[in-house]
């Protein structure tokens, strides 16, 4: 279990196969349904081919990827926050997903503040980039208080119906 990040409360680190499922409650979370949308990920094993195809091989391609967030008091799991290099997007953007219980106590803010500027100053990025649907108001509040500001709006997956913000940070 490779640790990333610590904050003042919490722990970032690496996600693994064992991960599995958390990652299959939070792949099925509605808010998760609604603003990110369906993987179809209905079975822990299925979570697992996740875990290893969408995150994992991410750490081997490019040294970061989304990372587990927990407490650092009692090590509980609250979500996932990291970097994500996509082939839709030009440079890479920042992502994060809570499960409900842990939403509003200010860990978003905290892990992708920790994230953003690991990826400033460690990575050496010049530019990153963050996408929400344009209706998920709490993303676009947490992006802006992170700094980011807004860049466009862009169809998502081939659908013209389908469109995402896209924020952009840099230093």
């Amino acid at each position: 279990m490779k640790n990333v990040l610590h904050t003042e409360r919490l722990t970032l680190r690496c996600l693994e196969e064992g991960d599995a499922p958390f990652i299959l409650e939070l792949l099925n979370d509605p808010a998760w349904l609604r603003f990110i949308g369906d993987r179809g990920v209905r079975t822990v094993e299925a979570a697992r081919g996740y875990l290893e195809d969408r995150i994992i091989s991410m750490y081997r391609k490019f040294g970061f990827g989304l990372w587990m967030v927990e407490l650092k008091s009692g090590g509980k799991p609250a979500g996932i926050c990291g970097l994500v290099k996509r082939d839709t997007l030009p440079e890479v953007d920042l992502g994060f997903a809570f499960m409900p219980e842990y939403r509003g106590l200010g860990y978003a803010y905290e892990s992708g503040f920790a994230v953003r500027n690991h990826a400033i100053t460690t990575l050496g990025l010049a530019r990153l980039l963050a996408i929400t649907s344009p209706v998920n108001a709490d993303s676009v509040r947490l992006l802006e208080r992170l700094g980011f500001t807004h860049e466009r709006e862009m169809p998502w997956a081939g659908d013209e119906k389908d469109v995402v913000s896209v924020y952009a940070f840099a230093p």
